[in-house]
C-alpha cells in the first residue's frame, strides 16, 4: 500500500489506516471544522483506509442537545461517510478508568485554578498551552481524602525521560518537550477523564493509525505523546493542518458572521460551492474549477499543495 503522509509517500504492507472524525456537540460545524475533516477523510479515502466517527461528548457546560444529530447531518449532506457506527466517548467511561488506574503511579491531584497558574507564570504565547508550575506536585494522593481526591485535577508528574517529541505530517519535526510546553498536564478532573487522557484512549484502543486536526493542538501534542509511550500504545501519525481564520486573523468565531454549515443549506448554497471553494483553499482545484462531490477530490489529494498560513475565510469565495 502506498499512502501519501505528508511531502513524500510511504509504503505500508498489508497494514490498513484508520483516520478518525472527531467533532464536539457544542454547537453546529462551520467551516473551520470542514476544512480540517475533508483533509482526514481524503488523507484515508485516497490510501484505502477507513474512517471512523467520535462523538466526543464528554461532559462540557457548552455541550448542546441534538447537537450530534445535527452535525452527522450536516457531515452527510456534504457527502461525507464512515465506516462502521458512530461511537460517543461518554459510552466509553470504562477505558479512562482503566488507564487512570494504569497511570495512577505517576498521578498527584492538584487545587490550582487556572488564575493561579497564570498568576504563577507570563502569559503564554499566541497559541501555546498554559504551562503548570509545578505548584502541587509532591502531593500523593493516598494523603488526601477520597472527597476532596474527587474534587482535585489529577496531574501526570513527567519525568526527564519524557520527552513527547514526534514527527509531524504537515508541521514537521516537533522537539520542544512536554515538560516545557505544559509542565506536569491534567488527565483527569472531578474523577472524569480529561480531553488530553480520553483522545488518546480512544485513538489508540479504536485503532487509529492517522490523526489530521487543526494546528492548535500542536502544542498539545507532546503531552499526548508522553501518555501513548507510558501506557504502551503504538505512536498513530498526526497531522496538524492550518487553520480557518477571519480577516483578522482569528479562528472563526461568531464575530466573523454565521459560518455554520446548517446557515449555508438554510440560505441556499450548496454542497457543491462549499466543497469547491475549500478544496481550492488546499490547492486541489485551480480558481475556475469546481467539484460535484467530495469523492471527487479523493484523486487530486495531497498534503503538499496546502498553504502553510491560516486560510482566510471570505463568502466571497463561495
Amino acid at each position: 500500500m502506498r499512502y501519501n503522509v505528508g511531502m513524500e509517500v510511504v509504503t505500508y504492507s498489508g497494514k490498513t489506516r484508520i483516520g478518525r472524525l472527531a467533532p464536539s456537540p457544542t454547537g453546529a460545524l462551520h467551516l473551520g471544522n470542514i476544512r480540517t475533516f475533508m483533509v482526514a477523510w481524503l488523507q484515508m479515502r485516497s490510501c484505502g483506509g477507513q474512517v471512523v466517527l467520535r462523538i466526543e461528548d464528554l461532559d462540557h457546560p457548552k455541550h448542546k442537545a441534538g447537537a450530534d444529530v445535527a452535525l452527522m447531518e450536516d457531515l452527510r449532506w456534504l457527502g461525507f461517510d464512515w465506516d462502521g457506527e458512530p461511537t460517543w466517548q461518554s459510552q466509553r467511561l470504562s477505558y479512562y478508568h482503566t488507564a487512570l488506574e494504569r497511570l495512577r503511579p505517576w498521578l498527584y491531584p492538584c487545587f490550582c485554578s487556572r488564575a493561579d497558574i497564570q498568576r504563577a507564570q507570563s502569559a503564554p504565547h499566541p497559541g501555546e498551552v498554559l504551562r503548570y508550575p509545578g505548584t502541587c506536585r509532591g502531593r500523593a494522593i493516598g494523603v488526601v481524602s477520597p472527597m476532596n481526591v474527587g474534587k482535585a485535577a489529577l496531574r501526570f508528574a513527567l519525568s526527564e525521560a519524557d520527552r513527547g517529541c514526534f514527527c509531524d505530517g504537515f508541521a514537521g519535526e516537533q522537539c520542544r518537550v512536554a515538560a516545557d510546553l505544559t509542565g506536569d498536564f491534567v488527565v483527569a478532573r472531578a474523577g472524569q477523564a480529561a480531553y488530553t487522557l480520553a483522545v488518546v484512549v480512544d485513538d489508540a484502543e479504536m485503532g487509529v493509525t492517522d490523526i489530521v486536526r487543526g494546528d492548535d493542538i500542536l502544542p498539545a501534542t507532546p503531552a499526548q505523546v508522553v501518555l501513548y509511550q507510558r501506557l504502551g500504545y503504538s505512536l498513530p501519525h498526526f497531522v496538524h493542518v492550518p487553520l480557518v481564520t477571519g480577516k483578522d486573523g482569528n479562528r472563526l468565531a461568531k464575530r466573523h458572521g454565521d459560518t455554520r454549515i446548517a446557515s449555508y443549506r438554510a440560505a441556499g448554497v450548496s454542497p457543491q460551492q462549499i466543497l469547491s471553494a475549500l478544496a481550492r483553499s488546499c490547492g486541489w482545484l485551480s480558481n475556475t474549477e469546481t467539484v460535484s462531490t467530495l469523492s471527487e477530490l479523493i484523486s487530486r489529494f495531497t498534503l503538499a499543495t496546502i498553504p502553510k498560513a491560516p486560510f482566510v475565510w471570505d463568502d466571497a469565495l463561495l
